[in-house]
């Protein structure tokens, strides 16, 4: 039964992340927003929905494993396997702002969290996250979000504006009642997510942190897998890097903020390894673009991702 209602849920979870993105997507759209900036927001935040959803019920329910191991393996799984997966189709051009803003911040976020979570050591004696520590998190995203913001408001220029094409939705209404039946699949979906993850765990005799960090957080980034697959089938590859870049920062910092600020957060039998990994994942898109300064995402660097994510998921396993 734990495995029908997982299964369950997550087809709540990517229909109801389709309908948000697919109703925010046709909003976005009338203001000319850059391809990026609607992948790192609109695309990004609502795919990265049922992390939110998970994390914080986890948080609620006292799981705080899964909530941080849902987001350190939901980052891994975005960049080395989605990424990995959309470039090898097609490589993913980068601009001159992903390497100098957008790819920097996510790395500088991901130094953060783990400086936090090294900081709730030497002040409450365990590994993790505190109501301060959430606070700030939430701080800085508001920053994050201003500046990508600012930054997208730029004249619609070829190659970086989102296309005139019609949307899949005509009207206003049937938009905003797409995203608010969206969110009501994505909480509902996220609780029947978080209790069957949990008693598999339990069944197997697995800990919670490693279900986290490969069934949960796969589970969770199938949305942004399936909208950066379409948005490269359709050459918007800065929409798939947008998504998946604005899904990690979110992750990082809105996500584990909300759950830090319900309830502390521990590392419990999340690793340095998994941290690493993590940091590994955001300094490897930085090196992509500069390696033979070629400015983008090749199949050659789609490879080397999927070989690694290969490689960590042999480490979960052993």
């Amino acid at each position: 039964m734990s495995y029908l209602i997982l299964l369950v849920s997550l087809v709540l979870l990517v229909i109801g992340a389709n309908w948000l993105v697919d109703g925010s997507a046709a909003i976005a759209r009338r203001y000319h927003l850059s391809e990026y900036l609607i992948g790192a927001t609109i695309v990004g935040m609502g795919t990265s929905t049922p992390e939110l959803v998970v994390s914080v019920i986890s948080a609620l329910e006292g799981h705080s494993d899964i909530a941080i191991g849902n987001v350190v393996g939901s980052n891994i799984f975005n960049v080395f396997l989605i990424l990995g997966i959309t470039a090898l189709m097609m490589p993913i051009k980068y601009t001159r702002e992903n390497i100098r803003r957008d790819i920097p911040i996510n790395i500088g976020v991901s130094v953060l969290l783990l400086l936090l979570c090294l900081r709730g050591m030497l002040y409450r004696g365990e590994y993790g996250l505190g109501r301060f520590d959430g606070v700030l998190l939430l701080c800085v995203f508001a920053l994050y979000l201003w500046i990508t913001l600012r930054d997208g408001h730029q004249p619609a220029t070829e190659g970086n504006a989102c296309s005139e094409e019609p949307g899949r939705y005509k009207s206003m209404v049937v938009c905003i009642l797409s995203i608010i039946f969206g969110l009501a699949g994505l909480i509902f979906g996220g609780d029947m997510f978080v209790g069957a993850a949990s008693a598999i765990a339990r069944e197997w005799g697995v800990s919670e942190a490693v279900i986290g960090l490969t069934i949960v957080a796969g589970g969770t980034s199938l949305p942004e897998l399936v909208s950066s697959i379409i948005a490269i089938t359709k050459n918007k590859g800065q929409m798939a890097l947008g998504n998946i870049v604005g899904s990690n920062i979110f992750n990082l910092l809105l996500i584990l903020g909300v759950a830090s600020l319900i309830s502390p957060l521990t590392m419990g039998d999340i690793t340095f390894v998994d941290w690493g990994v993590m940091l590994l994942s955001a300094v490897a898109l930085l090196l992509a673009a500069i390696t033979f300064k070629r400015n983008q995402l090749d199949r050659a660097d789609a490879l080397i991702f999927l070989l690694l994510y290969g490689g960590y998921l042999a480490w979960l396993l052993m």
